[in-house]
């Protein structure tokens, strides 16, 4: 990304440098235990008494705006030709992360892995099968609003009162809701004040489901091939820039209001002309993409821009694909992909999960090698005769 930071040239990047968290909710190196916000870290939150930490589920309505708003989710179409598919099929969940600070001066990039949310929370009335919840956040002048996603983003998608039921309309309204929260804590603490993007994904049985808002990306490996489940929010596409001139917005050298790399987010409240109670050119809406999970599913690579500035997504998918096959540890892999990407001189924060959803590693895909069926004309046949005929002479 142009500058390698979602801050563009009329802002600067602040914020000190941030720890994971283990699952006690003490500090941990990167290449720990992917933090769970559901530990002790997730119980103090920067806005405890504005939010009620003891409050209990089924307490939250649907955000105000997403009563108006016709929900931007998709549908990704079944890849064809990769064999059949059982029905039956459910996917085993094994997770890792990896976090580097990059060549910058301070650390913004958060994740979550929580690989079952129903016993960490003691829910009830949930189906069987994987119920896990992962997130990247990459935050931008500053580290607050990324913290602040990242330990509260879960809580607003359980405690809401259509979870788990209508999982599609809870988790734009648990984005718009987190952001709203956020912007209540910057009010008491200007010093909160902070951008972040946000993408989650869940597995709940065979479905997947993944919410982004910003320019992290998520990408599934169905046999090999990579399947974008997420498309990156920049002003400059299409959609985006007529959103955002719809609201009052404008482009200006690639950035928007000549200030954010990305056209969705959530925090920067404190941005003049950003957002407001009524809405605003930088929506922390989230778009959906939905995917049921087959047996050809073998993988799924979060990560923020710092990773996607330097890989394709085939070629990410291609990269993580040959070291499972080496060793098989997604956290590891996590590591490889970080380590790679600073070997190709990628300028941001870099913060990568690795989902998978097989026990063994990806097994070896040997295409199958076309017949060729040769013949001659008859013409080339006499021609051939002909110089055969020639030869002997």
């Amino acid at each position: 990304m142009e500058g390698g930071d979602d801050y563009g040239r009329l802002s600067g990047s602040g914020g000190s440098e941030v720890a994971a968290f283990d699952q006690n909710g003490g500090g941990s190196s990167s290449n720990g235990r992917p933090p769970n916000p559901i530990a002790g870290a997730y119980r103090r939150c920067l806005v405890s008494e504005k939010m009620g930490s003891g409050s209990s589920r089924k307490t939250l309505i649907r955000h105000p705006s997403l009563i108006k708003t016709k929900m931007c989710d998709e549908t990704v179409d079944p890849v064809p030709g990769v064999g059949s598919h059982d029905s039956d099929f459910l996917p085993v969940i094994r997770s890792g992360a990896f976090t580097d600070i990059g060549f910058r001066t301070s650390m913004e990039d958060m994740y979550v892995c929580v690989d079952d949310f129903v016993s960490d929370y003691g829910l009830q009335n949930i189906s069987d099968g994987p119920n896990a919840f992962y997130g990247v956040f990459d935050g931008h002048g500053g580290k607050h609003a990324a913290d602040f996603a990242c330990f509260n983003l879960l809580r607003f998608i359980i405690e809401d009162e259509d979870f788990p039921h209508d999982i599609e309309k809870v988790l734009p309204s648990a984005f718009l809701n987190t952001d709203a929260a956020f912007a209540d804590a910057c009010s008491l603490d200007v010093d909160l004040a902070s951008g972040t993007t946000a993408l989650a994904a869940i597995v709940m049985g065979r479905s997947l489901v993944v919410a982004n808002a910003g320019d992290c990306r998520a990408v599934l490996c169905r046999r090999g091939k990579a399947i974008e489940m997420s498309k990156d929010h920049k002003p400059i596409c299409s959609k985006e820039r007529k959103r955002i001139e719809a609201c009052g917005g404008y482009i200006y050298d690639g950035y928007l209001n000549g200030q954010l790399n990305v056209a969705r987010a959530l925090g920067d409240w404190h941005m003049e002309g950003m957002k407001s109670g009524k809405g605003g050119p930088l929506s922390a809406e989230p778009e959906l993409m939905t995917m049921s999970l087959t047996e050809e599913d073998e993988f799924l690579i979060i990560g923020c821009d710092g990773i996607w500035d330097v890989f394709r997504s085939q070629n990410a998918v291609d990269f993580a694909r040959r070291r499972l096959q080496e060793h098989n540890d997604p956290a590891l892999c996590c590591k490889d992909l970080v380590d790679e990407a600073l070997k190709r001189k990628s300028g941001d924060n870099l913060a990568a999960v690795v989902v998978c959803f097989q026990p063994n590693p990806p097994p070896n895909i040997v295409a199958p090698r076309s017949r060729v069926h040769r013949s001659f004309s008859a013409e080339g046949l006499r021609e051939l005769q002909s110089y055969l005929d020639g030869l002997g002479g």
